[in-house]
């Protein structure tokens, strides 16, 4: 189970969730959120986490070539692009040199045609709610008419207590955590990413 520790801020947090096991670590971009930090802040970040484990760049809504300027500046590894960029916008990502993440809510990834599904299957995306970082969890049901063919990651209101339970359920091969790691708005807590980590793995 690939598991990704998104939002993070600090140098305890980075550490607590390379130590439990995560395969990446998240950093904020995107205008307007409470886990948002500068370009500085995340390469001075991420310049502590083994090369095995990703160093992931949120943005949403943003032109391109700020994106890409961004995640040279903070020496990331992938972008995760989670607004209504197009396939053209990750390919380019891509060619840039980043390995990519394309974020849906459950309700846009359901109403994508079977053509456009195909388009995507062959790129990592990641289902998430309607209003990211909110801790509220997207209806499973959107789903039923069949989950992402490639690699997905599961997100929105997920926790330390049912990931497990959900991952087990939706089957899908990692998962994604912000605020569900939480002790307030923004702030993560250790024991929480630690038992989340845990939880995570023993659905597989």
């Amino acid at each position: 189970m690939y598991v990704k520790i998104c939002g993070l801020q600090t140098a305890e947090t980075v550490a607590a969730a390379v130590d439990a096991g995560a395969n990446a670590v998240g950093f904020v971009f995107a205008p307007g959120s409470a886990r948002t930090i500068g370009a500085e802040l995340a390469r001075e970040l991420g310049s502590a986490v083994p090369a095995d484990v990703e160093t992931v760049g949120v943005f949403r809504n943003q032109p391109i070539d700020e994106v890409l300027d961004i995640a040279r500046a903070a020496s990331l590894t992938t972008v995760q692009l989670h607004g209504k960029e197009t396939l053209a916008d990750i390919v380019r990502v891509r060619e840039a040199g980043f390995r990519t993440l394309r974020a849906f809510s459950a309700a846009s990834y359901a109403a994508l045609s079977t053509e456009e599904k195909l388009a995507w299957e062959s790129e990592r995306i990641l289902l998430d709610a309607v209003e990211p970082g909110a801790g509220v969890a997207f209806d499973a049901g959107l789903i039923d008419g069949g989950a992402p063919e490639g690699f997905w990651l599961l997100a929105g209101g997920l926790n330390p207590d049912n990931v497990a339970q959900l991952a087990a359920a939706l089957r899908p091969d990692g998962v994604d955590v912000s605020s569900g790691v939480e002790s307030s708005r923004g702030v993560k807590d250790v024991g929480l990413i630690r038992s989340f980590i845990s939880a995570a793995r023993s659905a597989g």
